[in-house]
């Protein structure tokens, strides 16, 4: 990598040492008798002794639990593996683990309205909620859904939920109905918490009449808890008595009838489920991964903890809605004590500043959103840094999507030059990452910093060769905790081996199109299944995106490998700037700059402009989707998308026909 020799950002030796990583890594070296000098070498300990890592994270998180037991790991295999057999835990106590003053939540959002919540006063509203929960017998094991914005109330829903044994899942409001049925519907909830509207981009959206429509569809909801957000108590409590929605009951009210409990913490086995999650469901109806309540604790404890040196004096923000698994991650960080800013909202309006006016006014030390605001951002012309103090914003998180050496170096040269760019990369799939940021290492440009501890992440080449500085398949080699107990309705596994392990058996084949550098970084190349492969050379889109972001007139694109005379050729669609038409010179602008910097088979034979480019609501485009447009193929699970309208302007484009 030509132009990645030298890092962006390094921190000092004296900053190395203050961090929560070096400290860990000096507590293992104290707890073995061994000298594990930097980061590589803690890596390689944690992946080869796996047992005595996980072991020892857990002691050094302080984790709270009725009982650890005695044994780490049975029955090492993948799936199947059993983390922490005899253990005993509540997932809840642990992120309840602080009872003070000090501002656990803020929740903003885009009217303006803001919230604050305490620990303590967290604590008495989970405490309120869970008894409500238990008077309407949601016991261990239930299911308890919410259809929820990102706010206060969503967090204290999941909590409660939680504390009881009880299992969550959530999407957010911008879901369509069939949508929420196509995931609710599977997993059956007892209990739907929902809000009657929320704001977005100037707007206030009602979700009343869908409301109805799920209610009437997924029988199992035996309570509709009316979470007041867009209207005031009083104003919901109105509507619904115009339009009565059946077994629906306000907030307030459902809290306010039950008995008065004391806040209890069901202690379960490590395994018990937590989170059932969805995966996008572009391909066919969304599969429904459970995710275990020790594994995901754990691992997000490593993460927060020693990846993003997450303190009690932090405040945490990532711009994420409740239907994306960085939600889930989000909410986690609780359990180290830091504030946590819940938005909800356009991150775009009234304009490109919002969340950078947001970040000083809440002291934001920890900024977290996805690759493409990063490129939106610059696209817009925004440099926080002329405009805006950041004072305490010591580390940016990017997901979601590759983040294009540009965006490395717009974030430095316009956002701030002295912070930790991590880019992170995992998925719904673990509920967190296998590569991502750190502390003590430097940044280059293009590339997530380091593989995650205790995480044997390797990339093989089609032998089945674990390869470095070469392009492959991104795989863990060995079991881990946060990995899913299986799929809802999945009885005999089926659906969740051939899910990761058909490539490979035993491997978890993760899907990521990836690279191993030589100082232990990865660069994702996007998804296995999006790969072009023309002349039977495999080329990642993010290779092409990465260029295509560099020209100016280009807002956004999409790229996909169209069948042709027996060969695949490679054929880009993109959104201009308002006003610029694709001609001959810009389509040879575009050509040229992905010949310059790529190779002669990267260069698209086709560049066709497009109004938008289908997405899902969690922000990320759909290769497959329009792929399977272009051949003339279904798509199964147009729910998926937040803007399935756009699927329409791939349909026989008379310049797909053309040589």
């Amino acid at each position: 990598m030509k132009d990645n020799s030298q890092p962006l950002w390094q921190p000092s030796a004296e900053a190395i040492a203050a961090t929560q990583m070096d400290e860990f890594r000096r507590w293992v070296n104290q707890q073995y008798q061994l000298d594990l000098n930097d980061y590589a070498a803690l890596y390689q300990w944690s992946v080869d002794n796996r047992e005595a890592f996980w072991r020892e994270l857990w002691d050094y998180t302080g984790v709270i639990a009725a009982d650890k037991g005695n044994e780490t790991l049975s029955n090492d295999s993948m799936p199947g593996a059993q983390w922490f057999p005899q253990a005993r835990l509540n997932f809840a106590e642990n992120l309840l683990r602080y009872r003070d003053d000090k501002s656990a939540l803020v929740e903003r959002l885009e009217n303006g309205s803001r919230r604050e919540l305490s620990y303590k006063e967290l604590y008495d509203r989970v405490e309120r909620l869970s008894a409500a929960l238990v008077a309407q017998g949601v016991v261990e094991g239930d299911r308890v859904a919410g259809f929820m914005p990102n706010v206060i109330d969503t967090v204290v829903a999941m909590l409660a939920t939680t504390s009881l044994g009880a299992i969550w899942t959530s999407c957010s409001p911008d879901f369509g109905i069939n949508g929420v049925f196509d995931r609710f519907g599977q997993v059956q909830p007892k209990v739907l918490f929902a809000c009657e509207g929320y704001f977005y981009n100037g707007k206030v959206i009602d979700s009343l009449p869908r409301l109805r429509e799920i209610m009437q569809r997924i029988e199992s909801i035996e309570t509709l808890v009316v979470v007041p957000v867009a209207r005031s108590e009083e104003e919901t409590a109105q509507v619904l008595a115009a339009e009565p929605l059946g077994k629906a009951v306000l907030l307030q009210a459902f809290e306010a009838a039950a008995p008065a409990r004391e806040l209890s913490f069901v202690q379960t086995e490590f395994n018990h489920p937590l989170y059932i999650m969805y995966s996008s469901g572009t391909t066919g109806v969304p599969k429904c991964i459970v995710h275990g309540m020790g594994g995901t604790l754990l691992q997000h404890l490593k993460e927060h903890r020693l990846h993003g040196d997450l303190r009690r004096e932090d405040t945490l923000f990532y711009f994420t809605t409740c239907g994306w698994m960085m939600w889930n991650w989000l909410v986690s960080g609780l359990a180290c004590g830091a504030t946590l800013v819940l938005f909800d909202g356009s991150p775009f309006f009234p304009s490109s500043q919002s969340l950078w006016d947001m970040t000083d006014e809440e002291g934001i030390s920890v900024f977290g959103t996805s690759a493409k605001y990063i490129a939106a951002l610059e696209k817009s012309g925004c440099k926080p840094r002329e405009t805006h103090k950041l004072e305490k914003l010591r580390a940016v998180l990017s997901t979601g999507s590759p983040l294009a050496h540009e965006g490395f170096r717009y974030v430095y040269r316009d956002i701030k030059a002295d912070l930790c760019l991590s880019s992170i990369s995992g998925g719904t799939d673990i509920v967190s990452c296998f590569a991502l940021g750190n502390p003590t290492l430097p940044v280059y440009a293009g590339e997530l910093q380091c593989r995650g501890l205790g995480m044997a992440v390797e990339v093989w080449n089609d032998t089945g060769s674990a390869v470095v500085e070469e392009k492959g398949e991104l795989v863990c080699s060995k079991s881990f905790p946060c990995m899913p107990i299986g799929f809802w309705n999945d009885p005999d596994g089926a659906k969740y081996r051939g899910a990761y392990f058909e490539n490979w058996p035993g491997v978890w084949a993760h899907g990521d199109y990836a690279e191993i550098t030589a100082h232990g970084g990865v660069v994702i190349y996007g998804r296995s299944d999006a790969v072009l492969n023309p002349g039977g050379v495999r080329i990642g889109t993010a290779e092409i995106y990465r260029q295509v972001e560099k020209v100016e007139e280009v807002l956004d694109s999409i790229c996909i490998g169209q069948p042709w005379h027996d060969d695949v050729r490679v054929v880009l669609f993109v959104v201009l700037r308002e006003g610029i038409v694709l001609d001959e010179d810009l389509t040879q602008k575009i050509r040229s700059t992905i010949r310059a910097n790529t190779t002669p088979r990267h260069v698209p034979a086709k560049v066709i402009q497009v109004a938008d480019i289908p997405k899902t609501i969690s922000g990320k485009i759909v290769e497959l989707a329009v792929r399977n447009v272009v051949e003339g193929k279904p798509v199964k699970n147009k729910e998926a998308l937040a803007n399935p309208e756009a699927l329409s302007l791939f349909e026989k484009l008379s310049e797909l026909a053309e040589e």
